[in-house]
């Protein structure tokens, strides 16, 4: 793989595509380790050359070490974004991977948090000071918004129109929606924003949630932060930015969202997409239908 090649296909997913930095590392990594690989083992440098059988060794090779069935696909995903590239800009015809089936996957279904522990989290944990308030905005926003945590990273302080209670965000490819907010989530944003006017060296340029030293909330911190904020709270393995969107959507579809208003909240593209969170609600509706139907009902009650 050429220097100049990849470097144009980088390009490409920045500028074009809108990755995020954390996708175009995980694609540099994926293809500089299947680049590695067909150098090694075939003596090829141009991935041009690349045929089907050479990238089947590599999956084996990847099994053999123990990686999961999830993350060689994933791998792959990013050698078929490469090919994808080279077709497009003409110089490949056909991609090695174009007959290539992804491995078969058991879906772990996600847990949400539950009610009780979202009303702890947000109704019983006293905050004061800067960073316990910011840290209970962040999770009532991914609770009350559905919003990604890269784009809770990426708010800035004009996309929060406090006075008609609607946020700004933008997601994935650079799409932008917007989003109403509750106006128990506007009183927080309001208190935040008068904690946020003591934090000195505000070198921000702009953004809505700050670092204690004044910067801009990075990926890592977030998440930690969340984790943090859950684990007096919740027993639950995983606890993290993406289970608060799962337990909105989930929460939601309960209380009888339409699934199709439930995906322009959380910016999905397709249908498809959302579907994956009515498997909580289904099993919700379930309860209630077996406690509830008179044909189930015990003689006598």
């Amino acid at each position: 793989m050429s220097q100049n090649q990849s470097d144009r296909f980088f390009e490409y997913l920045e500028l074009e595509r809108k990755n995020s930095v954390h996708t175009i590392t995980a694609y540099k990594a994926d293809l500089g380790t299947f680049s590695d690989f067909i150098k090694t083992t075939y003596g090829q440098e141009d991935l041009k050359e690349v045929n089907y059988s050479q990238v089947r060794s590599w999956i084996v090779q990847l099994v053999e070490e123990g990686l999961s069935n999830n993350s060689i696909n994933r791998k792959i995903s990013s050698l078929k974004a490469y090919y994808r590239f080279l077709q497009k800009t003409k110089q490949l015809e056909v991609s090695p991977l174009a007959k290539h089936r992804a491995l078969k996957t058991n879906r772990k279904l996600q847990v949400p948090f539950s009610e009780t522990e979202i009303n702890t989290a947000l109704l019983e944990i006293p905050a004061s000071g800067f960073e316990e308030v910011r840290n209970k905005l962040m999770v009532e926003l991914f609770y009350s918004t559905g919003i990604r945590r890269s784009e809770l990273i990426g708010i800035k302080l004009r996309d929060m129109d406090l006075s008609s209670g609607i946020l700004k965000v933008k997601g994935k490819g650079n799409k932008e929606r917007f989003i109403p907010l509750l106006p128990t989530v506007v009183a927080s944003v309001e208190e935040y924003l008068e904690e946020r006017k003591a934090v000195k060296n505000d070198i921000s340029e702009g953004y809505f949630f700050l670092t204690g030293a004044g910067v801009k909330m990075y990926d890592s911190l977030v998440y930690r932060t969340i984790n943090n904020y859950f684990r007096g709270i919740s027993s639950k393995l995983k606890k993290s930015p993406h289970i608060l969107r799962h337990s909105f959507a989930t929460h939601l579809l309960n209380q009888g969202a339409h699934l199709n208003a439930v995906k322009e909240l959380l910016g999905h593209s397709s249908l498809a997409a959302t579907q994956v969170y009515t498997h909580n609600s289904m099993a919700e509706l379930n309860k209630v239908y077996q406690n509830a139907h008179p044909r189930n009902k015990k003689k006598g009650s």
